[in-house]
């Protein structure tokens, strides 16, 4: 089975529902086709001569992490008892998701070579999952329906507050004292829920829209709720907003606790402030041209899932893996790796043959190798692909004898001039895990061989920062009063125009 799971094109589906369409629409986008898959199935069923039963409505595989997405989509009630309506609603549309997720953890954690894409179960999943004991699980319930009851009703944004004290049956068993729209722990013994609401979902993804940096938020979200660091929230996207306000040692964004504090009460209004300041405007147009790497990835991803590469018996897992790589940049690096490539595009015009290191700032990411070749005098396409892609690996191979340090990483990408009737494409992954006196003297012959290949070409030091300059949002809310109310009309605007806030941000809601 191993094999022909290998072997065949991977046909995805695009969801049963509206919403779970949606859900997947968001994930392709964010999380790129070849790690996003609707509908996964295990073969349970089959014992009766049935089909098989539903695991998750949407699962994502990349490196260690497992994302388990359940998508429910449910009517608010209107019986005019608000708290009856809630506990109906978060029962229906939170619990019974929740317990899919569960569930679908625990079958992975027991047979991971027991998923299918098809009801059917005839395609397996085709990428191998993580050992379940390294395994970085994360669990989301996509709740719909609620967006329009609890704008109408609390005159917000319509999203969901979170407030971790509310345990198990306190969100739905007793409708005289519960809370409606806000959310906690559904049940921490069994793994932390991450709920999401149709007013949430996809400025969230939009946000943080390459699995590295979904993926760190949600670890480092239950990281803040697990160790009792937040209080309360006033929706997700408030949350978001002060993630990306705090930076830790490290570079990255960080939960930091105002000082003096014990816990994080997030209060409303954090993320309009956000989306409308400059800094962070500058940033959304700084990484336009970081969607360019998406498109790369994307154009590989769809010859690695229809089977059709011109690479004769590369197997699809170790395809993905090469794609993975790729992947696996956050997007402020795509922004930094599509600019390289763009610009030794550019500055290799009326060059027949070049070649450009892109080096990592960051030990332990990836390094790159562009080479563009010409196709001259190649008479036929095999044989101008088949030479480009002896000169990828050569470039590779040589690549590694300028480093300082080698990584554990070196991806290759070829293509073509600019003015080329075609424009074509190949990638190389290079492992350097077992580099050797031998291989660095293969690399060394490659370089003789290939006229001293990249002898000339400085490498490029890959470095940037995710803001122009350090953001902070909460100077941004300076002129809000203690209890979290939005500026006065007649207070300078928070974007920092200099405007009054009337003529300014107000008019723009």
């Amino acid at each position: 089975m191993y094999a022909d799971k290998e072997s065949r094109a991977v046909h995805l589906a695009e969801g049963v529902t509206a919403s779970e369409r949606y859900l997947h629409r968001l994930c392709k986008r964010s999380f790129l086709s070849l790690w996003s898959y609707p509908g996964i199935y295990r073969d349970q069923g089959q014992r009766n001569g049935g089909d098989g039963k539903e695991v998750c409505d949407l699962l994502v595989v990349f490196q260690n992490h497992i994302l388990i997405f359940s998508d429910k989509d449910c009517a608010f009630p209107n019986t005019g008892n608000l708290g009856v309506d809630w506990c109906r609603w978060f029962r229906r549309a939170v619990l019974e998701s929740a317990n899919q997720v569960w569930g679908a953890e625990r079958w992975i954690r027991q047979n991971p070579n027991r998923l299918f894409l098809d009801r059917a179960c005839t395609k397996p999943f085709p990428i191998d999952l993580p050992d379940p004991s390294t395994a970085k699980f994360h669990r989301i319930v996509v709740a719909h329906g609620t967006s329009g009851a609890c704008k109408a009703r609390t005159l917000g944004s319509g999203s969901l507050a979170l407030k971790p004290s509310i345990v198990a049956a306190g969100h739905h068993d007793d409708p005289a004292s519960v809370e409606p729209f806000v959310v906690g722990e559904i049940d921490a013994s069994r793994g932390f829920i991450h709920v999401l609401d149709d007013a949430t979902l996809a400025k969230l993804m939009a946000e943080l829209d390459t699995v590295i940096d979904f993926v760190c938020y949600l670890a480092k979200k239950e990281d803040l709720v697990r160790h009792g660091l937040l209080a309360n929230a006033s929706c997700e996207l408030d949350l978001l907003a002060h993630y990306f306000q705090g930076i830790d040692g490290q570079g990255e964004h960080e939960f930091i606790l105002p000082r003096g504090e014990k816990s994080l009460d997030v209060r409303d209004g954090l993320w309009e402030a956000y989306v409308r300041h400059p800094r962070r405007q500058a940033r959304v147009s700084a990484n336009r041209i970081s969607y360019s790497w998406d498109l790369l990835i994307e154009s590989f991803n769809k010859v690695v899932l229809s089977g059709t590469s011109h690479v004769p018996d590369v197997p699809f897992v170790a395809q993905e893996a090469t794609m993975r790589v790729l992947a696996s940049e956050s997007r402020t690096h795509r922004r930094l790796l599509a600019f390289a490539l763009t610009e030794f595009i550019r500055e290799s015009a009326g060059q027949w043959r070049n070649t450009r290191v892109a080096l990592p700032k960051v030990p332990g990411r990836p390094a790159y190798v562009f080479v563009l070749l010409s196709r001259m005098s190649f008479k036929s396409d095999a044989e101008y692909r088949q030479s480009r892609l002896k000169l990828l690996y050569a470039a590779c191979m040589a690549a590694t004898l300028k480093m300082p340090a080698i990584p554990e990483f070196v991806v290759g990408i070829a293509t073509e001039p600019i003015g080329s009737d075609t424009r074509s494409e190949d990638i190389f992954c290079l492992e350097t895990r077992d580099w050797s006196a031998e291989r660095r003297a293969e690399a060394e012959r490659l370089q003789r061989e290939f006229q001293k290949l990249l002898r000339t070409h400085a490498p490029t030091l890959v470095e940037t920062l995710d803001y122009p300059e350090p953001i902070s949002v909460n100077k941004l809310l300076k002129d809000s009063d203690s209890t979290g109310s939005r500026a006065s009309r007649n207070s300078p605007c928070p974007c920092g125009s200099g405007k009054k806030f009337k003529h300014c941000c107000r008019n723009r809601r």
